[in-house]
C-alpha cells in the first residue's frame, strides 16, 4: 500500500514539475522570432488529389532577403521534400494530366551569371528527372496558363523593344512620358498574348492590340481566351479595366463590357457558354465588397450570381456539373470556403473555421481542396480539406518553435460607436493577464481604407502583449468583409465616423477596467497612418504614435500618389472644386493641435502615399518642438521588402513606445548573426 501511494505521489509530483517547467519555459515573442518564422504559401493539389505542391520561404539574414523554394508532399500526410531547386523559380502549375509541373525560371542566367533569354516556362516530370526549358521567347515572359487539353500553354509577355530603343535608353535617352501609352508614373510596356504548342515547340502571337492585360483564362475547348485589359496604364485608370474574349485562331478581340467598373478573374464554365467574373458593380466603380457575376457570352446577358452574400469574394472555381461554384469568402473577421448555388445565388459554408482559410486549389473531382489556415494562436500552415464535410487536416508544421512562446489571449469584441453603429475588433491580452489589471494599450489601425483585421496569426499582437500591452484592432466603418453598408460608412467622411469607432472602442476597454487611460499608444500603416495622424490631431489622449506611409495633406498628394478612391469616395471631387473638404479632412490642417510624440516611417520609392507626406508632418511637429523622429527607407515601396529595414522599423517603434508610454529607455537587442560580427577574433 505504502509503495503504491509513494509511486502515485511521485508520479503526480513529476507531472506537476514537468507542467510547471513547460509553462516557465515559454517566453514572450520578439521581433526576431517573427522575422525568423518560416512562411508556407501557394499550395496546389495535383489533379488526382494525391500530391500537394507549395512554397516554403525562409529568412536569409546575411543576404537581406527571404528565399523561397517549392516543396511537395503527399496529400494524405507525410514528409515533404524539395521539388524545385532554383532560387528564382516561380509560378508552378500542374499539367492537366498531373504528370508534369510547369514553372517560370531564368536558369540560363543563373548558370551563366549574365543576361540571357529572360524568364521562360520550364517543365519537370513529377516522377523525377531534370527540368527542361519549353519556351524561348525573346526577352522572356510574365505569366502562363495551361490549355485544358495540356497540349499548349498560353502566356503573357511584354511588347519587345527594338534594339535602337534599347541602345537609346542605355545612352541616357530614357525620358518617361507620364500617363502616355503604356506608362503610368514609371516606365511601362504593352502586353501581348501568345500561345506555345508543346508538340511543335512553336509560339504564335494571338492578340495584336496595344493593351495592358490583367487576368486571363483559356476556354475549355482552347478556341478562346477571356481577358481583362486596359488601353492605358495611368495610375488612376483601374476603373477602365474591361472584359473581352480573344479568338485563338484569328486573334480577333470581342469586347464584352464598356463601363467605368473594373472586372477581374474571368472564369469559363465547364461547357464554355458562361463566363464568371468578379466586380463590385457593372456600371460604375462602386464602393462595395467584390461580387460574383455570370455572363451568357452569346447574348451578353449578365446577372449577379452571389446573391445576398455579405462579405468579400476572392478566388473561385466552377464545379464540374456547372450547378455550383466554390469560392473563398470573407465574412466579418473570418475567411472560409463557400459553395454557391448558381441557380438560386444561395451561398452555403463548406468550412466554418474561426480563423483565416485561404484555399482555391481543388482536385479534378473536387473531393479535396488545399489551402493555408491560421488563427490567432497558429501561424499559417498547409491544410487539406475534405470538400464533402469541410473537415481540414494539417499537412505542414512550419513553425514548431511557436510552442515555446507565450502567445496572447485573443478574442473578438464588439461595441457601439458614437452613432450606435456596431463595430467589431480583435482584442489581445498578455498570456498571464489577471482580471482587473489595467494595462497599457496599443491601438492598431488597419490599412485600406477598405482593409480589415482578420482573425489570423499576427506576430505584432504577440510581440506587444509580450511586453505587457493590451492590443485592440478595430474594424472601423470602411472595412471590407462585412456589409456593403459598413464598407461605405466613411464615404465623404474619412476621419469622422471611423475616428469615433476607434475612440469608442478605447473607451469600452477603459470602462471594462482593462486599459489604463494614461498609458495608451496608436499605430498604423497607409490608411492606418492616415487615420492615426488624424486621430492625434483630434485628441491628446495618446502618449505615443507610430505612423507609416501616411498622407497628411490631401490636396498636395492628389497629383503625387493614388487618388482615385479619394476623388470618388472618401472626400469627393478634386482639390479645386472641393477645396474646403480637402483642407478640413487633412491632418496637416490641424497639426497645431498635435501634442503626441510621434515616430514616422516611409519608403522612399512609395508611389501610393509619397514620402513627402511624412516629411510635412515631421517638419510640422519638429518646428513646434513636439518629440518626433522620421526614418526614411531607401529602395522601399509602399510595403517593405528588405528584412533589415523591417527589423529597424519594428525595433525603433518599440523603443519609441517604451519610452513615451512606459518611461523605459529600451535598447534593441542585437541579432545573433550580428553579435558574432562584433566579437573580436580570438587565438
Amino acid at each position: 500500500m505504502f509503495s503504491r501511494c509513494f509511486k502515485n505521489f511521485f508520479g503526480i509530483l513529476i507531472a506537476t514539475i514537468t507542467l510547471l517547467s513547460a509553462q516557465e519555459a515559454k517566453r514572450p515573442m520578439t521581433v526576431d522570432d517573427a522575422l525568423d518564422m518560416v512562411q508556407v504559401s501557394n499550395p496546389q493539389i495535383s489533379p488526382d488529389g494525391k500530391w500537394v505542391l507549395y512554397s516554403r520561404s525562409e529568412l536569409k539574414w546575411k543576404d537581406n532577403k527571404r528565399e523561397s523554394r517549392f516543396f511537395m508532399m503527399p496529400a494524405a500526410g507525410g514528409e515533404g521534400f524539395q521539388f524545385l531547386s532554383g532560387e528564382n523559380d516561380s509560378a508552378p502549375a500542374w499539367s492537366p494530366d498531373g504528370m508534369s509541373v510547369a514553372f517560370i525560371a531564368n536558369r540560363e542566367r543563373a548558370a551563366a551569371g549574365a543576361e540571357s533569354g529572360g524568364r521562360q516556362v520550364h517543365l519537370i516530370r513529377t516522377n523525377g528527372g531534370e527540368a527542361v526549358k519549353l519556351t524561348d521567347h525573346k526577352d522572356g515572359l510574365n505569366s502562363f496558363r495551361w490549355a485544358e487539353d495540356g497540349k499548349s500553354i498560353f502566356f503573357i509577355a511584354n511588347e519587345l523593344k527594338s534594339q535602337d530603343q534599347k541602345n537609346a535608353e542605355k545612352a541616357g535617352d530614357d525620358v518617361i512620358a507620364v500617363d502616355e501609352g503604356p506608362n503610368g508614373q514609371g516606365r511601362g510596356q504593352w502586353n501581348e498574348l501568345w500561345n506555345f504548342d508543346l508538340a511543335s515547340k512553336k509560339e504564335r502571337q494571338i492578340a495584336k492590340e496595344k493593351m495592358i492585360i490583367g487576368n486571363y483564362d483559356p476556354s475549355p475547348d482552347g478556341t478562346k481566351v477571356a481577358i481583362t485589359y486596359r488601353t492605358e496604364d495611368a495610375r488612376n485608370s483601374g476603373n477602365l479595366s474591361e472584359l473581352a474574349v480573344v479568338d485563338v485562331a484569328t486573334g480577333a478581340m470581342t469586347r464584352l463590357m464598356d463601363n467605368k467598373a473594373p472586372e477581374g478573374q474571368p472564369r469559363w464554365s465547364p461547357d464554355g457558354k458562361l463566363l464568371g467574373f468578379t466586380a463590385a458593380g457593372i456600371t460604375e466603380w462602386d464602393l462595395r465588397n467584390s461580387k460574383l457575376w455570370i455572363m451568357e457570352v452569346a447574348t451578353r446577358q449578365i446577372r449577379l450570381a452571389s446573391g445576398t452574400f455579405e462579405g468579400g469574394i476572392s478566388s473561385y472555381e466552377w464545379m464540374p456539373d456547372q450547378k455550383s461554384i466554390l469560392f473563398e469568402g470573407s465574412n466579418r473577421a473570418f475567411r472560409n470556403i463557400f459553395r454557391l448555388d448558381v441557380a438560386t445565388g444561395k451561398a452555403t459554408p463548406v468550412t466554418n473555421e474561426k480563423g483565416v482559410l485561404n484555399g482555391g486549389s481543388y482536385s479534378r473531382d473536387f473531393s479535396l481542396g488545399v489551402g493555408t489556415y491560421s488563427d490567432p494562436a497558429a501561424p499559417g500552415d498547409i491544410y487539406v480539406v475534405d470538400m464533402k464535410n469541410g473537415q481540414k487536416k494539417q499537412l505542414t508544421h512550419a513553425n514548431p518553435q511557436i510552442a515555446k512562446l507565450a502567445l496572447a489571449r485573443t478574442e473578438l469584441v464588439t461595441w457601439k460607436s458614437k452613432d450606435g453603429l456596431e463595430i467589431e475588433g480583435i482584442l489581445n491580452l498578455p498570456a498571464d493577464y489577471k482580471e482587473g489589471t489595467k494595462l497599457p494599450l496599443m491601438l492598431n489601425v488597419h490599412g485600406g481604407p477598405a482593409g480589415a483585421f482578420a482573425y489570423g496569426f499576427s506576430s505584432n499582437y504577440h510581440i506587444y502583449t509580450g511586453m505587457g500591452f493590451a492590443s485592440l484592432s478595430p474594424n472601423v466603418r470602411g472595412s471590407s468583409g462585412y456589409s456593403d453598408a459598413l464598407l461605405r460608412g466613411n464615404m465623404r467622411d474619412i476621419g469622422g465616423g471611423d475616428y469615433q469607432d476607434l475612440m469608442t472602442g478605447v473607451d469600452m476597454l477603459i470602462a471594462k477596467g482593462i486599459v489604463d487611460p494614461d498609458r495608451m499608444g496608436i499605430k498604423g500603416w497607409s490608411y492606418g497612418g492616415i487615420l492615426g495622424g488624424w486621430t492625434i490631431s483630434q485628441t491628446n489622449r495618446f502618449k505615443a504614435a507610430s505612423l507609416g506611409a501616411m498622407v497628411t495633406d490631401w490636396a498636395s498628394e492628389y497629383a503625387m500618389g493614388f487618388n482615385h478612391d479619394v476623388r470618388l469616395w472618401y472626400i469627393g471631387g478634386t482639390p479645386w472644386d472641393n477645396p474646403t473638404k480637402y483642407h478640413e479632412q487633412s491632418s496637416y490642417t490641424h497639426i497645431n493641435n498635435v501634442r503626441t510624440p510621434t515616430i514616422l516611417f516611409h519608403g522612399e520609392n512609395d508611389t501610393t502615399d509619397t514620402v513627402g507626406q511624412s516629411m510635412m508632418f515631421y517638419v510640422g511637429l519638429k518646428d513646434r518642438n513636439i518629440p518626433v523622429k522620421f526614418l526614411r527607407f531607401p529602395r522601399e515601396p509602399h510595403g517593405f521588402r528588405e528584412p533589415h529595414h523591417s527589423r529597424i522599423r519594428d525595433m525603433e517603434e518599440i523603443a519609441w513606445m517604451q519610452k513615451y508610454i512606459l518611461g523605459i529607455e529600451w535598447k534593441p537587442p542585437v541579432r545573433p548573426e550580428d553579435l558574432k560580427k562584433e566579437k573580436p577574433p580570438t587565438g
